[in-house]
């Protein structure tokens, strides 16, 4: 039986039972892949984070990131989770780099009493969307497109987020995209809500890999270089957003809920 460091972090979260839950587990070595995707099915939250030791030089771990059903070529939450723990291991630590298989190499830091994660920028280009506004039940004002499986709608405002009702079987249907519907926000700069009902999940609780892309659409349409936001999911999340060159940087708490052992 193999027996592995456990942790289940609310990401994005200031208070458990908040934020974005991802489990975090340190191993020796990269098993089969189908025992990854195993584990990320029994864990079953949106994503479950694997490191390992890097041994390349470019990082400080390796890290793969699996949902229920298969595994993405980039998370936040689960990044930021990853360097929770990481950094919580080593208090003196300021930093911690991650290599990861499609997405480069990420960083995770303190800032202040938070830590913030850098992703790169996602950027996206207009485009007609009408199946996937279709299934989403709204009318946009703006609809945009990265061709990496990004999709953003824009809306008026933050009551007409908040009331979308998808049909997230239509969605499905459209692949493992990640749909993302915005407005400007009341208390905060921007608002969002995120359904990935293709990877299995059919409404994400706070979404870093979204916030790169909103981050480059808002800092343009708001005129700086910065903006608060808030994914309006059952769960909640606040994040503090900036565009810096090609890298987005997310700041936001999180919490440990549970610390242990994963065995199998």
């Amino acid at each position: 039986m193999t027996e592995v460091p456990y942790w289940h972090v609310d990401a994005f979260a200031d208070r458990p039972f908040a934020g974005n839950q991802a489990a975090v587990m340190i191993l020796d070595a990269w098993p089969e892949d189908a025992e990854l995707a195993a584990i990320g099915a029994e864990n079953n939250f949106a994503e479950t984070a694997f490191l390992v030791r890097d041994a390349s030089g470019q990082a400080d771990w390796e890290l793969r990131w699996f949902t229920p059903t298969e595994e993405i070529r980039l998370c936040g939450h689960a990044t930021l989770a990853s360097g929770h723990v990481l950094l919580g291991l080593e208090p003196d630590r300021a930093a911690v780099r991650f290599a990861t298989r499609k997405a480069g190499v990420l960083e995770v830091r303190r800032a202040g009493e938070m830590l913030e994660v850098a992703l790169p920028a996602i950027a996206t280009e207009p485009a007609d969307l009408p199946e996937a506004a279709a299934a989403l039940g709204i009318v946009p004002v703006e609809t945009r497109r990265n061709p990496d499986h990004y999709n953003l709608f824009v809306l008026e405002s933050e009551e007409q987020v908040r009331m979308v009702r998808p049909d997230v079987k239509a969605l499905a249907a459209l692949g493992n995209d990640s749909f993302t519907v915005t407005a400007p926000g009341r208390d905060t700069d921007i608002v969002s809500r995120v359904f990935v009902p293709g990877a299995g999940v059919d409404e994400d609780s706070v979404t870093g890999s979204a916030h790169a892309v909103l981050t480059p659409y808002w800092t343009r349409r708001l005129g700086r270089d910065r903006f608060t936001a808030y994914q309006a999911s059952a769960r909640g999340g606040r994040l503090a957003c900036r565009l810096e060159g090609e890298r987005v940087w997310l700041a936001g708490p999180s919490v440990t809920v549970v610390e242990g052992r994963f065995r199998w």
